[in-house]
């Protein structure tokens, strides 16, 4: 969801380095783009492994998540990335089942969800907290073929990180990888096709 249909990624950054301020730590670029795509929860967990930390995960993903809800309220300008909305009517029209599978908690998806009205599109919806694994391990994604009622032959994942593009991977799921302006420091190198517009998808679907 986030970087793929929403342009949330940097409300995201804010809100993880403002904790990471009030906990005093250091986190580099190179350190955060390693997250990028693993839930909330995942995340902290190799944040306190990293840093030799004694802090409960559970009570910094609070922390982390009301500073993101603050800024989702108050942001104005938060939009649906560019495209998304009408590839999401195209697939619809279609026929096609879509499933959405992301590592956000489900409040942050039901957030999404009902202020861009996306709701009446999607036969379903996986969060982080349905999953013991996080990305890169393809649960979520073995998971959402399931709920597809679908093989996986039959499935695409429309990724914009390199977790992501992972666990697709190891889903044997074929992957399009996203170019997200907001997430240029993944790479998607291996991804099965890289596209950078939406509209590209309907050369193919």
């Amino acid at each position: 969801m986030d970087g793929v249909i929403i342009d949330s990624e940097f409300l995201h950054k804010k809100a993880y380095f403002e904790t990471f301020v009030s906990l005093g730590l250091d986190v580099t670029e190179e350190v955060y783009k390693t997250l990028t795509g693993s839930s909330t929860v995942n995340a902290f967990q190799k944040l306190i492994s990293h840093f030799d930390l004694d802090e409960d995960p559970g009570e910094l993903v609070l922390q982390k998540r009301k500073r993101y809800v603050d800024y989702f309220n108050n942001d104005p300008t938060l939009h649906l990335v560019k495209g998304v909305e009408e590839i999401i009517k195209y697939f619809y029209d279609k026929g096609i089942t879509l499933i959405l599978a992301s590592s956000s908690s489900m409040g942050n998806i039901d957030r999404v969800f009902n202020r861009f009205n996306l709701n009446q599109y999607f036969t379903a919806k996986i969060s982080g907290a349905d999953l013991t694994q996080s990305k890169p391990h393809p649960e979520i994604f073995e998971k959402a073929a399931v709920l597809g009622n679908a093989n996986k032959e039959s499935c695409i994942i429309i990724e914009d990180s390199d977790n992501g593009v992972k666990a697709a991977n190891d889903a044997g799921i074929f992957v399009f990888g996203y170019e997200n302006p907001m997430a240029a420091d993944q790479t998607l190198e291996n991804a099965d096709v890289v596209i950078s517009d939406f509209k590209e998808l309907k050369k193919f679907i």
